[in-house]
């Protein structure tokens, strides 16, 4: 197995989590995960290697991903964004439920979801319940985490010159696999 990442292959990702199907077309063989974000990156749909990079890394360190892709382009954020990054940040460096339920609180409080709150939604729905702490478990669906960060990447990723997006979406899956590589 790779170092940080829960899975061997990357067909074990689409048997462990069926809505990974819906977000990616292209199937992998016998390919490890970093193989098949290679493939996906080198395909028709590069956008694919964002969307597997998201559900392959475990969820805090997706977290931290989304976060840092978006905290790359600074200059493409508005405060919202930062604030969101900010809540973000805090669940990851202290992965304890009362960050996690104000991460996911306030960005559910926005009124515009910008890729920032994505990330912020992202850390809110990485486990623990759904509901108030007083209220019965709601566990979060498998998908919830990896989808709101795909989300927040290609909402940032949108905002980025034509020219200079091919580029960048490099910069970012070559980010993520750095991240599984630790």
């Amino acid at each position: 197995m790779e170092p940080g990442l829960h899975y061997s292959f990357a067909r074990d990702l689409f048997d462990a989590v069926p809505e990974a199907g819906e977000d990616i077309g292209t199937r992998p063989d016998s390919e490890t995960p970093i193989a098949f974000i290679a493939l996906l990156q080198r395909s028709k749909t590069p956008e694919e290697a964002v969307a597997f990079t998201s559900y392959v890394l475990p969820k805090r360190k997706a977290v931290w991903w989304g976060h840092q892709c978006l905290t790359s382009l600074d200059h493409l954020l508005a405060a919202q964004d930062r604030t969101m990054l900010q809540l973000a940040e805090d669940w990851v460096r202290e992965p304890e439920e009362p960050l996690r339920y104000r991460a996911m609180n306030e960005a559910m409080a926005c009124r515009d979801t910008t890729p920032g709150v994505w990330i912020a939604l992202a850390a809110g729905w990485s486990g623990g319940s759904l509901s108030p702490p007083d209220l019965p478990r709601v566990p979060p669906p498998a998908a919830l985490t990896p989808r709101a960060i795909n989300t927040g990447i290609m909402g940032v990723l949108a905002r980025v010159d034509t020219k200079h997006r091919g580029t960048t979406l490099k910069g970012f899956v070559d980010m993520g696999v750095s991240l599984a590589n630790r």
